[in-house]
Formats: structure tokens, sequence, C-alpha cells
């Protein structure tokens, strides 16, 4: 009978294997460096959050200006010097006011005017507006 051939081992020598491990000190780094790290990027992502907000409700408060004084020319309803009110856009309330005053970079003539709207609106409970000018020929009317 005969025995199988024995496998070769590997030779150990007198030294401890060294394993991979971290070491407290860069447990402790690493865990400060994340408590830095989170809030700061929470921040940032809640800065970019209400810049995308802001930005939606400032076009459709620019649309609501736009859409009033371009209603204001057809109708020719300026001759108001204020006039104000609130609008719904995309199920949200807009606060509005239009302003018909002489053209003030030429006093000598009354023909010109100056007719302008300012929307308020507010975008996570801090307030915000557009305002948008256009300058018409009264003498049309």
């Amino acid at each position: 009978m005969r025995l199988p051939a024995p496998r070769n081992k590997p030779r150990q020598t007198g030294c401890i294997a060294h394993s991979a491990a971290f070491t407290l000190a860069e447990v402790l780094a690493a865990l400060v460096f994340m408590a830095i790290v989170i809030p700061v990027a929470l921040e940032a992502m809640h800065v970019a959050s209400r810049a995308g907000t802001v930005a939606a409700r400032k076009g459709e408060a620019a649309r609501v200006a736009q859409r009033l004084l371009a209603e204001t020319l057809v109708t020719t309803n300026w001759s108001q010097s204020v006039q104000s009110g609130t609008l719904t856009e995309s199920q949200r309330e807009f606060d509005w006011t239009m302003h018909s005053d002489p053209w003030s970079q030429d006093p000598s003539q009354n023909v010109i005017r100056q007719l302008s709207v300012e929307v308020k609106f507010t975008a996570q409970n801090q307030p915000y507006s557009v305002r948008m000018t256009t300058l018409v020929d009264s003498s049309q009317q």
C-alpha cells in the first residue's frame, strides 16, 4: 500500500504575519472628517434646493408680470397711476402692483409713460419680487 505524497506546505518563519487594520487614530480622524463634511454637504443641498425653488417661482412671477403688462397694453388701461391685485398662477397666489408714471428720461413731454409692474411672492418663507418695466405711447390711447 502506497501513501499519498505529502503536499508542500508554506514554510513559516519566525515572523508574525501582520493583518490589515485601522488604528484608533485613523478611525478618530475619519470620524472628525465626517463630522465636518456631513453638515457642510447638507447645508449645500439646502442652499441648492432653495435656489431651485426661488428660480421656479421667479419664472412664474415673471410670466405673471409679462401677462399683466400685455393685458394692460392691449386694454390701454394705464391711465390710473397705481393698480394692484392678486393673481393665481400654478395654484400659487402672486400679489402685484402696477405703476404708470411719466417717463423720467424726457420730462418735457408727457406722451411717453413708463409702465412697471412688481410681482411679489414667497419661497421657503422668504419674500422675493420681480419687476418688469416698459414704455408706452399715451397719445395712441
